[in-house]
């Protein structure tokens, strides 16, 4: 029987070999798509890469990815790819992207991966098997006070426009510490107890699929922005289990 969590992570490690022949490549060329988002040689030979490689042991699954959509004939198994999470940054020279891979059975995400070319950091989690950081179990933190814990967000702009003045404040002032550790990176930060609460008010179904799983395998929590349990819910909130109450209050407050 395949060791579905193995078998992503070696796809995944494979995946960021590609992108990592162009990181920081000041030649590289920028394309921007019809949602205004931008796109890289990297990212689609990435998803190639990865598409290929899971065709070779299932070729009916389907399989949905942010640069070449949905195909395939299985309706019970779905993978979900974002071949390049964090591309602004990857295009800057940032080190904080990742590739991600979930696998999704029966509307359940089983499996997550994600791995942080630059940074070496493979994190990877099964359902009922544990979360693991570079073949290690991990865990996230024991914080129980908002007031001495880390909150990140992928862009505190964009968090402010969604909430406004008031309830922006209001949620990011109750937090000892504020960063903008953002995208994949931030959530992956939440599951291996290196901050406590990860805020993305916008967020693909690719970019959220692997981070519930990893989250929750890790003795986190997991939910969008109105308290759902959900990978497709357009937001998702990483928590430490000690203050996802607090976090799910705030937000239940100021969430309109």
């Amino acid at each position: 029987m395949m060791d579905y969590r193995l078998f992503m992570e070696d796809i995944a490690r494979g995946a960021g070999e590609i992108t990592w022949k162009y990181f920081n490549n000041p030649e590289l060329e920028i394309i921007t798509k019809a949602d205004e988002s931008p796109v890289t040689r990297a990212d689609r030979e990435s998803e190639q890469y990865i598409r290929a490689r899971i065709r070779e042991h299932f070729p009916d699954d389907l399989i949905l990815g942010e640069e070449f959509g949905l195909d395939g004939a299985n309706q019970n198994v779905r993978w979900i790819l974002d071949p390049i999470d964090g591309t602004k940054s990857f295009i800057h020279g940032v080190p904080l992207y990742g590739v991600m891979i979930a696998r999704e059975e029966l509307g359940e995400v089983t499996h997550g991966v994600v791995y942080m070319p630059a940074l070496s950091e493979m994190v990877s989690a099964g359902r009922g098997e544990g979360c693991y950081l570079d073949g290690k179990r991990c865990h996230a933190s024991s914080a129980t006070d908002v007031s001495k814990s880390l909150l990140c967000t992928t862009s505190p702009s964009r968090l402010h426009q969604v909430l406004g003045d008031a309830k922006y404040n209001a949620i990011t002032d109750s937090f000892g510490v504020y960063r903008g550790w953002g995208d994949c990176w931030g959530h992956i930060l939440v599951a291996t107890g290196r901050a406590d609460v990860m805020l993305d008010p916008h967020m693909a179904i690719w970019d959220a699929a692997p981070l519930g799983v990893i989250v929750e395998e890790a003795g986190g929590v997991s939910f969008d922005f109105a308290g759902q349990r959900t990978i497709d819910g357009g937001s998702l909130v990483s928590c430490a289990p000690g203050v996802a109450d607090h976090v799910r209050e705030l937000l239940a407050a100021t969430h309109a």
